[in-house]
């Protein structure tokens, strides 16, 4: 998920589990089992108008939510362009995840006219990196797909899942983008869960996390945005930003954790999850049900869940995330947390980001 600024609020919605591609480090496991109909995505998305029309009516907000629409593959879903369209016509901005394996140009055209505002496209690597992730020809058949996407006008992402496997390209993953043309390109660290669950060993250290960012956010190269939703890597851009302008009038003040989160992670703050089968979670890397759209009020599950009540509060952050002075604008990513948690055996949520390389903000 992207991190949360101003009142924005993001829902990630995985209309299906079904996939063409079985990556190995893929934060689903695969399974699949009965989907919302598109009768039920309505009624869905009746609730969420709802829940929004009273947060206007109690608190004088007004809010819109955006949509990542995703999957599995969400192009294996045959009412995808009924759903695209529905966001349309409510004026909620929608994003389309995808391989881009099975964009063609009909399909590219047809997400162009539901007025999609961005397709965000998995790039693993160069060539034989990617299709050792991803599967044999994958690499082919997903920039042939953004090469479509890009012709029939749409912004595009290319979105890295950084890694030992991976680590060593991104600097040719950039020089990628800007030759085929998208506008943007994107990163995010790798969750041990799901199928990438063995992948634990993988997880770059956290030395190595900051010397890779730094290197990406040095890059300038015309016409393409290097952009990340990782809380960690946000700050750090945050901190460089700070430093250019420490002489300016324009200068960030650094005052402290306030006690209420104001931005970061987005999971209980800023966006939920959809699963296909209607299981609402905090987080689209996050394996932990709140409750479901079939049963249970939308509105009750954002104000009552504990485990949201829990994500909200300082006090309750274990290690370095429950005492750090960022706390408010970064909480650390609570899915690498949560995922390398249970991997030593411990069911938490709230454990401390392993990869975490921030000092703290007074120095």
């Amino acid at each position: 998920m992207s991190t949360h600024q101003g009142f924005d609020f993001l829902i990630q919605w995985h209309l299906t589990e079904r996939c063409n591609l079985r990556c190995s480090h893929c934060y689903q496991t695969g399974a699949t089992g009965p989907e919302l109909t598109f009768s039920e995505v309505l009624q869905g998305l009746d609730e969420i108008a709802e829940m929004f029309d009273a947060w206007a009516d109690a608190y004088s907000l007004s809010l819109l939510p955006s949509f990542n629409i995703t999957g599995g593959e969400p192009l294996l879903r045959i009412d995808l362009f009924d759903v695209l369209g529905e966001l349309r016509k409510r004026g909620y901005p929608a994003f389309l995840l995808t391989n881009g394996t099975l964009v063609d140009r009909q399909k590219a055209r047809l997400i162009k006219e539901a007025d999609v505002k961005g397709v965000q496209v998995s790039i693993e690597g160069c060539e034989e990196v990617h299709d050792s992730i991803r599967g044999p020809k994958s690499f082919d058949r997903a920039t042939e797909g953004v090469e479509h996407l890009l012709d029939a006008g749409l912004t595009v992402t290319l979105n890295v899942t950084l890694s030992r496997l991976n680590a060593g390209t991104m600097k040719k993953v950039v020089i990628l983008a800007s030759h085929l043309g998208v506008q943007r390109v994107g990163f995010s660290r790798l969750v041990p869960a799901g199928r990438g669950s063995g992948l634990l060993s993988q997880m770059l250290p956290s030395g190595d996390v900051q010397k890779l960012y730094a290197e990406l956010f040095s890059l300038d190269i015309a016409g393409l945005e290097i952009v990340t939703g990782d809380p960690i890597a946000a700050q750090m851009r945050a901190r460089i930003d700070k430093n250019k302008k420490k002489n300016g009038k324009s200068a960030e003040n650094s005052t402290g954790p306030t006690g209420l989160p104001a931005g970061g992670c987005s999971a209980g703050v800023a966006g939920l999850t959809f699963l296909a089968d209607g299981t609402i979670v905090p987080c689209r890397r996050m394996p932990i049900p709140l409750g479901n759209l079939r049963t249970d009020p939308l509105r009750e599950v954002w104000a009552l869940s504990p485990v949201l009540e829990a994500l909200r509060d300082r006090r309750r952050y274990k290690g370095r995330c429950g005492t750090c002075e960022r706390w408010d604008t970064c909480r650390g990513c609570r899915a690498i947390a949560y995922a390398h948690a249970r991997a030593r055996g411990e069911d938490d949520f709230l454990a401390e980001d392993p990869q975490c390389f921030l000092q703290p903000a007074s120095t």
